[in-house]
């Protein structure tokens, strides 16, 4: 599987926080479920590659792609978190600080001009460090965890500038998924600030300024993921793009995220004006889960097809451009 695929974990595993805050807790235990043994299978399968093909591991570690690896696993690790396993959730945390800076590092080194959507995952993946890291403070207590949530929060804004800096921005109308991880990246960013705010209520973290400056930042890129939201949905109208692609995936994320982000900001900031849309949102965003499922499902049936001899079906190419 290429490196991309680490973004299905991820848009299920946001898909099921989104579902556990709003209620349907049996569907939400579901896809995290899902999304488990998916992780499992990429754990797998990336690791045998490293063992057998090195080559080709090292060249696929090269590209954004594959910082989806750290993003899936925090936000595996929150849902975890919320479901009560906070041994488990640390567990993931421990896995995702230690492959982050190396993934990152070596992400970062072939960005280039006029890059896809996939180089907005450094954003994503230090973001989600920052979410697992306040969910854990607030919940066990440790202010440590806090306090280093708060550097990652802050340095995943400048990843993201640095992002931008080379995103084309005509992915936005020709791109095959991960141009919508422009927005999906202040989205879960607005999350860890959210987080943040949640884990001063609890743990006391932050004088008043700094608290502040949090609840600020909630609503500063709440807003802006919301733009971005609106821009990329209305760019899926002008040029439509139905197809599948292991990359639409990295649309679902974001639609889910924003989601979650909505809700943890009503709760973080007391705006319960935000909840309607936020319950909106998580339904779009399983309805666009669903969509993409479906889509991966018919990929895989004419690939068993063309493996047994009845047909070879043109594969599209998913790596990163």
């Amino acid at each position: 599987m290429p490196p991309a695929a680490g973004a299905a974990v991820m848009a299920t595993g946001i898909v099921s926080v989104g579902l556990h805050t709003v209620g349907p807790e049996a569907l939400s235990v579901l896809l995290l479920a899902l999304g488990s043994a998916l992780w499992l299978v990429l754990a797998y399968d990336y690791t045998d590659r490293f063992v057998r093909d090195r080559a080709r591991w090292e060249r696929e570690a090269d590209s954004p792609p594959a910082l989806t690896a750290v993003a899936a696993t925090t936000v595996l690790g929150t849902r975890y978190a919320l479901l009560g396993w906070d041994w488990l959730a640390g567990v993931l945390l421990v896995i995702a600080v230690v492959v982050w800076p190396v993934l990152l590092y070596v992400v970062v080194r072939h960005w280039r001009p006029r890059m896809p959507g996939a180089v907005f995952l450094g954003t994503v993946a230090t973001q989600g460090l920052a979410v697992l890291g306040a969910t854990l403070s607030a919940r066990l207590g440790v202010a440590w965890l806090g306090y280093a949530a708060m550097v990652m929060f802050w340095f995943g804004l400048v990843v993201y500038v640095a992002a931008f800096m080379r995103f084309e921005l005509r992915q936005v109308l020709t791109g095959a998924g991960d141009h919508w991880v422009a927005g999906g990246a202040l989205a879960i960013s607005t999350l860890a600030a959210a987080k943040l705010v949640l884990a001063d209520r609890a743990e006391g973290l932050w004088n008043t300024d700094e608290s502040q400056v949090l609840r600020d930042m909630c609503g500063l890129l709440l807003a802006s993921a919301a733009a971005w939201y609106v821009v990329l949905a209305v760019a899926e109208l002008v040029e439509p793009r139905p197809r599948y692609d292991v990359r639409r995936w990295s649309t679902v994320f974001p639609m889910g995220m924003t989601a979650a982000a909505t809700l943890a900001v009503a709760t973080a900031v007391d705006t319960s004006w935000l909840t309607g849309p936020g319950r909106v949102l998580v339904w779009i965003g399983l309805a666009a889960w669903l969509a993409a499922a479906v889509g991966a499902g018919r990929v895989v049936r004419r690939a068993s097809r063309g493996a047994h001899g009845t047909k070879t079906p043109t594969v599209r190419s998913t790596g990163p451009r």
